[in-house]
């Protein structure tokens, strides 16, 4: 009873704070210790093979990176991955997700789960299934007959951006139908009143797009961009089955996972991880800012705290009847 009482005595805001606090504390526990761990290990030398070298050198490892031709063309690879691959997911994702609302009715339970099938499949067997696809054999010279995209001689994974182009389809294949799924969620929760006030009005069907749908999804187009974002600047596996950095295909995980585990650089791949860290919430910083806020008119407005202080101020009047 006493508890309760304190709780009863808090105000919402300060509510919420006692009740998150243990959220909190198991999330510094697990994920704040490794952050700020390897945030320490990247201003030391330390290489597991010469451990008597351990000192501390400042931001030295991170000015070597910097300097590295290695680490930005890893970076430029990255980049161009994520960019490329998240932008033709969501309009794929998207066109599923319009189609599947559409023609049947939300989806049914049975096209959801085919449609999960890629995306649940584990990453290093896409990624190998894709690698046989484009290797050089009967199956591809069968193809690249019929569809002329490539001299004879040439390959999918024998070039750059044939290799980015390669990695992004296996990606999109994989991942499409996550970020559909997630949209097709955001459609269904959208009031059809709106389309029919919309019809009344004589919009168009692109109107209605833009001014209805667009708008409605954002919160869901906010979680598949965020998530599919972070999960494209974080990529190993895909790039390391496909092509283990070959062609200049070795993407910032690689590079790390190069100094760290291959040649156990504890303080140089700590800032490599680190580097990646801040990319990432870069990237995340920019999606919420952007994508964030709510459509117009539809985010609730409550009281101010002026008011609600004012309102709890007032005594209460009970009339009694007679």
């Amino acid at each position: 009873m006493r508890s309760a009482g304190f709780l009863d005595r808090l105000d919402e805001r300060r509510l919420g704070l006692v009740l998150v606090v243990p959220a909190l504390v198991l999330m510094a526990v697990v994920a704040a210790y490794p952050v700020l761990n390897a945030m320490w290990m990247s201003l030391h030398r330390y290489n597991v093979k010469v451990p008597e070298d351990y000192a501390f050198i400042g931001l030295e490892n991170y000015t070597r990176i910097l300097a590295s031709e290695t680490w930005w063309t890893a970076t430029s690879t990255t980049l161009a991955f994520a960019a490329i691959s998240v932008s033709l997911e969501f309009v794929l994702g998207l066109t599923m997700a319009l189609v599947m609302n559409k023609a049947m009715g939300g989806a049914t339970g049975l096209v959801r789960v085919a449609v999960l099938v890629p995306w649940a499949t584990i990453t290093i067997v896409t990624a190998l299934a894709w690698k046989w696809i484009f290797t050089p054999t009967f199956t591809f010279s069968l193809v690249n007959k019929v569809t002329g995209l490539f001299a004879d001689e040439s390959c999918m994974l024998c070039g750059h951006w044939t290799s980015i182009m390669a990695m992004v389809f296996a990606d999109m294949w994989k991942t499409a139908p996550f970020i559909a799924l997630l949209l097709l969620a955001g459609l269904q929760s959208i009031d059809g009143e709106m389309y029919e006030a919309a019809d009344v009005d004589g919009a168009s069907n692109m109107t209605k797009f833009l001014k209805i749908t667009l708008p409605a999804l954002k919160p869901a187009i906010l979680v598949a961009l965020l998530f599919r974002s972070l999960d494209s600047l974080r990529m190993f596996d895909l790039a390391y089955v496909m092509t283990q950095g070959a062609n200049d295909t070795s993407t910032v995980s690689m590079v790390a996972y190069e100094y760290m585990i291959k040649r156990l650089d504890m303080g140089v791949g700590s800032a490599m991880s680190v580097l990646v860290f801040l990319m990432v919430l870069i990237v995340a910083f920019i999606f919420v800012k952007v994508l964030g806020a709510s459509p117009e008119g539809t985010e609730p407005k409550g009281p101010s705290r002026r008011e609600r202080k004012l309102a709890a101020s007032q005594p209460l009047t009970v009339e009694m009847a007679h």
